[in-house]
């Protein structure tokens, strides 16, 4: 037993964000820590106002476990809204700025927001959202927004002005939430998963690791170009804490390939995440090869990346690694990488495990299945959350037999590489016939007439469920038929397989991380019950 330990010490060791921050300011006195438009701001000036802005909650009446609810677009306030929480032992809690005021209101009444930080732009919807939220007692608004935000709404500058500059005397341990993150409620009304701050510290410093990160030369220069309230957002903005980079906060309510790629340029960005259609858009920007880059690493994930992007990834940036990054929230995010090098040789992969993540593929009775078998992922590890917010049952089932369940169906081949079939909660039975709705997809989105599709199943009287496809035709003029595309499937699926009625639309609904909301097509689309034959 060592006897020379005390709290000072003992605080010296911490892995707490607010930790992290102060750490960093040290470290890196000259360095820039955030630009965004036009302004920037070193670690130091970062960490005093994060210190403000922490005792102003402070004084009212925020504390340890309390929620501080954020509701900005992109913009360095939202890195000093979430560390200013972190260092208060509170929880910081993104609000995804696409949201309607019932949507926000429903969040800030779940989690018990006792604080809202917002900007000018979103200050009318906070107000309506707050009627009623009886806990919410503290309003601060950026750029003149409280005049809007409501009763009682204050100054964001003005608050942090006549705060004091001594950091709080709270310790927090690393092992304690620091966030709470809505899921993006493809299923319906969004959950919290509680993650730590040990669980996005290890989530970061895996993410160095693997990726080859400049570790502390501050060569490295993210682009933050996804929403904040993301969990990618949320991993960039904080990933400069722990390797002294710097980030660049762009737009993400509008996006703009050839804004981004300018971006690019201009700011020598080494490290950046966009989904794969938004890789797509910045691919066939006119001249993106010619340009001068300074890329070493492309990240894509939260969908799956059709080969034509790959190839156009390839082709427009050869000497920049691109990584497929597969996770969830609940992970904090990222659980498997696949590689660069092997985009090609095992294309359709989600990678294999990183190295602090252990990865099962289990049957219903948390039996491991033969190699080449589908079940559903199951994980362990430091990044895993601590449960759901106020959601006792839906934590113990999501931790059931000690792993997490993601609800993500997969086999996995004799290399260890992963492969995603579906979601659980979409697997069609058919006539005691198992159909994953991403293959029936991936032969209907094949047609060059179609461009998107999402398969859900209906009722059927004779097989109980049947899949129906969901179109997005190439052009809206001339949409493919119904018997095009179910002779199209015949040579690519098993007969069980092919959709028997097929809806064409505009568009497919889907959240702010872009992915398809398959619960709003079966609202919508299936409802009617397929015909028996």
């Amino acid at each position: 037993m060592l006897e020379h330990d005390n709290e000072v010490v003992s605080a010296a060791r911490r892995m707490s964000y607010g930790e992290q921050l102060a750490r960093c300011a040290r470290k890196f006195p000259h360095r820039l820590a955030f630009q965004h438009g036009p302004r920037s701001i070193t670690f130091p000036d970062l960490d005093e106002r994060v210190t403000r802005l922490a005792n102003a909650l402070r004084e009212r009446g925020v504390e340890r476990g309390s929620r501080v609810a954020i509701l900005m677009h992109n913009r360095i306030e939202v890195v000093e809204g979430y560390l200013a929480a972190c260092r208060l032992g509170a929880m910081a809690v993104p609000l995804n700025f696409r949201l309607v005021p019932d949507e926000i209101a429903y969040i800030l009444g779940d989690c018990g927001a006792v604080a809202l930080l917002v900007d000018e732009q979103l200050a009318g919807v906070a107000a309506k959202a707050m009627v009623g939220i009886n806990a919410l007692r503290t309003v601060l608004a950026t750029g003149g927004g409280e005049a809007d935000a409501g009763p009682g709404a204050e100054s964001f500058e003005d608050a942090l002005a006549s705060a004091s500059g001594t950091p709080p005397a709270i310790d927090v341990d690393e092992n304690e939430p620091a966030f709470i993150m809505y899921t993006s409620g493809t299923t319906g009304r969004p959950k919290g998963a509680v993650l730590t701050h040990l669980n996005l510290v290890m989530a970061a410093f895996t993410g160095i690791a693997v990726s080859g990160g400049l570790g502390g030369t501050g060569a490295d220069a993210s682009l933050l170009g996804v929403p904040m309230f993301h969990i990618a957002g949320l991993s960039t903005s904080i990933r400069g804490l722990l390797d002294g980079g710097r980030v660049v906060i762009h737009d993400a309510a509008n996006f703009d390939p050839v804004s981004v790629v300018d971006v690019l340029e201009r700011e020598q960005i080494t490290n950046c995440f966009f989904v794969p259609s938004q890789w797509q858009a910045i691919c066939a920007v006119p001249g993106v090869k010619d340009r001068r880059l300074a890329l070493r690493n492309l990240v894509w994930g939260a969908s799956p990346a059709p080969p034509s992007v790959l190839q156009a990834l390839q082709a427009c940036f050869p000497d920049a690694p691109a990584y497929c990054a597969f996770g969830q929230t609940e992970m904090s995010p990222t659980t498997t990488l696949l590689r660069s090098e092997d985009a090609v040789r095992k294309m359709g992969s989600v990678g294999t495990p990183l190295p602090s993540i252990e990865v099962r593929i289990v049957d219903e009775e948390m039996r491991d299945v033969p190699v080449g078998e589908v079940g559903e992922v199951v994980y362990r590890g430091p990044t895993m959350m601590l449960g759901y917010w106020n959601k006792p049952e839906e934590t113990a089932a999501a931790f059931a037999g000690g792993w997490f369940h993601s609800g993500d169906l997969c086999r996995m081949d004799d290399e260890g590489y992963l492969y995603v079939v579906d979601r659980k909660k979409d697997m069609i039975i058919s006539g005691g016939e198992n159909i994953y709705c991403a293959e029936v997809e991936a032969a209907i989105d094949s047609h060059p007439k179609v461009a998107e599709v999402a398969v859900v199943g209906v009722a059927h009287p004779r097989w109980v469920q049947t899949p129906r496809a969901v179109v997005v035709p190439v052009d809206a003029a001339d949409p493919p038929t119904e018997q095009e595309i179910i002779e199209h499937c015949r040579t690519r699926l098993a007969s069980y397989k092919k959709p028997t009625s097929v809806v064409i639309t505009d568009a497919l609904p889907r959240n702010a991380s872009g992915k398809v909301q398959k619960f709003r097509l079966r609202e919508q689309f299936a409802n009617r019950e397929v015909e028996a034959g």
